[in-house]
């Protein structure tokens, strides 16, 4: 809604001179699109998002431009409103409103790229589920607004030229990209329920949790207690076939064994030095290589397996198992 209002000048800069006050609100509020759009991925990538009082703080930019732009323009008498519209670009609290806008967008995109990298680690640390299609969604949406934003900065660059034709021709086109974007969003929602099921926010990388455990003053497990706990995980995983539930996760399976979440997070990630997802998806792929060889199996379609294993993905299951065998599974059975 506020890239819509914010495009919407596209339609009223007839009336900029007469309307002064409303178009620099409208120009100024595009400041808040990228606040909004950073805590939309925050939502999708975690589970607890809640909004807080806090976030407040992210309009500060917008609070602070419309307190710039009083004086001049939002207390401007008519006569003052003619002037600004003929010198409207060389004014420095536009050229202001401009700079801040390129430095908050670079800031935010940063930002945003960064929680979607961590999103993703930890995902594979302590999930199995494979489709975690969120990041991949967000990923490529974040992608699309920074492939706009370029234009939008080109349409900036050129703004202060002659070159009207090639401004026409960016509007039309932040245009149309706007209206893709939207579109997208709504047929992704509609298609992708489970879409909007995030890690929690609390979990730490495990790098994190290694340099936090070795900080304390406990003492580190001896390499022969390691090796037992290792042991005694993959005996577990492998005669209870924990692997085949789907949505298995770290804190479920810490349950299973008895060993506290942060425990069986180093000991995977860091002693076996395996992701949890390789690590559970390994078993699932000796399972399916174990019915793939069985004779009286051969007539279980590949899709009847990866189902039977724990995979919810066709993609995902052919993956994994060229990862661990080189072959696709097709290729494994025929051989």
């Amino acid at each position: 809604m506020i890239t819509a209002f914010d495009l919407s000048s596209f339609f009223t800069d007839k009336y900029f001179e007469t309307n002064l006050n409303f178009e620099i609100f409208r120009m100024t509020i595009s400041l808040l699109i990228m606040p909004i759009f950073y805590l939309y991925v925050k939502a999708v990538c975690h589970s607890d998002f809640r909004l807080k009082p806090k976030h407040l703080t992210l309009i500060i930019p917008f609070v602070i431009t419309n307190l710039v732009f009083i004086p001049r323009f939002y207390l401007a008498t008519t006569i003052e409103s003619i002037y600004i519209y003929e010198y409207f670009k060389q004014m420095l609290e536009i050229r202001f409103f401009y700079i801040l806008g390129e430095l908050q967008y670079a800031f935010y995109i940063v930002l945003v790229f960064i929680i979607l990298k961590k999103y993703k680690e930890i995902y594979l640390e302590n999930y199995t589920n494979s489709n975690h299609s969120s990041y991949k969604w967000l990923f490529q949406m974040t992608v699309f607004f920074l492939i706009a934003h370029c234009i939008v900065f080109f349409k900036s660059v050129i703004r202060y030229n002659d070159y009207n034709v090639f401004l026409n021709i960016s509007n039309v086109i932040i245009g149309t990209i706007a209206l893709i974007i939207s579109c997208w969003f709504v047929l992704k929602a509609l298609n992708n329920p489970d879409l909007f099921k995030g890690v929690d926010s609390n979990m730490l990388l495990i790098n994190e949790v290694v340099i936090s455990t070795e900080k304390e003053s406990f003492q580190t497990p001896k390499s022969v207690e390691i090796a037992s706990q290792i042991e005694l995980v993959k005996k577990y995983v492998l005669e209870n076939e924990s692997y085949l539930e789907p949505s298995l996760t770290i804190q479920e399976l810490s349950k299973q064994v008895n060993i506290p979440v942060r425990d069986l997070s180093i000991l995977i990630n860091h002693q076996i030095n395996q992701h949890f997802f390789d690590f559970i998806n390994e078993y699932r792929i000796q399972k399916a290589m174990q019915i793939l060889k069985d004779p009286s199996k051969s007539k279980l379609t590949i899709l009847e397996i990866l189902y039977e294993v724990g995979f919810n993905s066709k993609s995902s299951f052919n993956t994994a198992f060229k990862k661990h065998t080189n072959k696709t599974p097709t290729e494994f059975r025929n051989s």
